[in-house]
C-alpha cells in the first residue's frame, strides 16, 4: 500500500460507516434487555468487518474484477450447499453452520454480482446495452435469485434487482426498455401474487393492506411497529426506556425492526440522525462513481450502492408500516454477522475506488 492511495481514503465515509455501526450496537443492546452475548456476537462481526472492509480497500478493484467470475461461482456453490446442508431456523435454511459461526451466502451474493455485472458490462465498448448483453444479465442476476428464493428468503433475492436495474441503466439500457420491463413486471405481479407466492407471503400483503384483518397474528407485527415508532415522539422515551422493545411486544426487535426501536428511543432527533448518516454514506457512494477512473470502478459502486440502499429504503418503512413486513433487515444497524461483514466489505470496494481515481 502507497502513500499515495492512503492519502486519497475518504476517511468521512468510514466515519459515518462506523457511527452507523454503533449506533445499531448500541440499540441492539438495548433492544435485547442488555443481552451481552448477542452484543459480543455482534462486536466479533464488526472486527471481522472492519478486516474484510480493509482487504477489500487495498486488493485494486481491477485485479478483482478479472477474478469476478471465480468469486460469482464460489457464492453460487456456497448457495447451493445451503440447499442442501444449510442450518434451518424458522423454517428457512439460509445459513451454513461453521462451527465457529454461521455463515449466510446470499448476503455476498449482492457484492459478487455487483462485482460480476460492472466487469460484463464495464468492458463494453457500447454506448448502449445491446439485447445480447440485457438477456445475459438477465441470467446471470436470475440464477443467484433462485437459489435464494429456493431457502426461501424472497426478501434477499429480490435485493439483487435493483443491482441488475441500476448497473445495466448505467451501462446504456435505453428508457423504452426500462418502461418495458416495468410494464411487464406490472402484468406480471397478479400471475405471480396468485401462483408464485406461498401462503404466508400473500398473507404477508393482505396483512399490510389490512393488519387489524388479524391484529394477534399476521398483523401483529405490523402493528406493533407502527405503535412503537409514534411512541417516541420527539425527544424519545430514553435509552433502555422504550416500553414496546423492553417489554418485548415488538417481535425481532434486535433485527428487523431495530429502527423501530431506535424511533421508540431517540425519538424523532434521533430518527433524523440515523437518516442523515445513511444519506451521507449514500451521497458520498455517488460521489465515488462519478469520480471513478473507469466504468467498472462506476458500474461496482452503483451496483453496491443500490441494493444497500433498497435495504434501506424498505427497512424504514417498513418499520413505519407503509410496505409489507419482509425479513429485510437494516444495514450496519440491524443484528446479523454476516450482513455487517458483507455490507463493510462492499464498502470497503467502494472506497477502493475513490482511492484509486489517480492511478494508471
Amino acid at each position: 500500500m502507497n502513500q499515495r492511495l492512503l492519502e486519497h481514503v475518504d476517511w468521512a465515509l468510514v466515519v459515518a460507516l462506523m457511527a452507523l455501526c454503533l449506533l445499531g450496537m448500541v440499540t441492539i443492546y438495548s433492544a435485547t434487555g442488555g443481552e451481552t452475548t448477542v452484543l459480543r456476537t455482534q462486536g466479533y462481526a464488526l472486527v471481522l468487518g472492519l478486516m474484510a472492509m480493509g482487504m477489500a480497500m487495498f486488493m485494486d478493484y481491477r485485479h478483482l474484477g478479472e477474478k469476478s467470475h471465480l468469486i460469482y461461482l464460489g457464492v453460487l456453490l456456497l448457495l447451493v450447499t445451503v440447499i442442501f446442508a444449510g442450518a434451518v431456523r424458522g423454517g428457512a435454511r439460509r445459513w451454513l453452520d461453521l462451527g465457529v459461526f454461521n455463515l449466510q451466502p446470499s448476503e455476498f451474493a449482492k457484492v459478487a454480482l455487483a462485482l460480476l455485472l460492472a466487469k460484463f458490462l464495464g468492458d463494453s465498448e457500447r454506448r448502449r446495452l445491446s439485447n445480447h448483453q440485457l438477456l445475459l444479465a438477465c441470467l446471470l442476476t436470475a440464477v443467484p435469485m433462485l437459489l435464494i428464493a429456493r431457502q426461501p428468503d424472497l426478501g434477499t433475492a429480490v435485493t439483487l434487482v435493483p443491482v441488475l436495474m441500476v448497473v445495466t441503466f448505467a451501462a446504456g439500457l435505453p428508457l423504452r426498455h426500462f418502461g418495458m420491463i416495468v410494464l411487464v413486471a406490472a402484468l406480471a405481479a397478479p400471475i405471480v401474487y396468485t401462483f408464485g407466492l406461498k401462503d404466508y407471503q400473500r398473507s404477508r400483503i393482505e396483512t399490510f393492506l389490512d393488519p387489524e384483518r388479524d391484529p394477534r397474528g399476521a398483523g401483529y407485527q405490523q402493528i406493533q411497529a407502527r405503535i412503537t415508532v409514534g411512541a417516541g415522539g420527539v425527544w424519545g422515551e430514553g435509552f433502555m426506556k422504550g416500553n414496546q422493545a423492553q417489554l418485548r411486544f415488538l417481535p425481532v426487535s434486535h433485527n428487523d425492526f431495530i429502527f423501530s426501536v431506535l424511533a421508540e428511543e431517540q425519538g424523532f432527533l434521533g430518527v433524523v440522525a440515523a437518516l442523515g448518516l445513511y444519506l451521507f454514506v449514500i451521497l458520498r457512494s455517488i460521489d465515488a462513481a462519478r469520480l471513478a477512473k473507469d466504468a467498472l470502478g462506476s458500474y461496482l459502486v452503483l451496483g453496491i450502492l443500490s441494493s444497500f440502499t433498497f435495504q434501506v429504503v424498505y427497512n424504514i418503512t417498513m418499520s413505519a408500516g407503509l410496505v409489507p413486513v419482509k425479513g429485510l433487515t437494516l444495514p450496519l444497524m440491524s443484528y446479523g454477522g454476516s450482513s455487517l461483514i458483507a455490507t463493510l466489505a462492499a464498502f470497503g470496494l467502494v472506497l477502493n475506488v475513490r482511492m484509486r481515481r489517480f492511478t494508471n
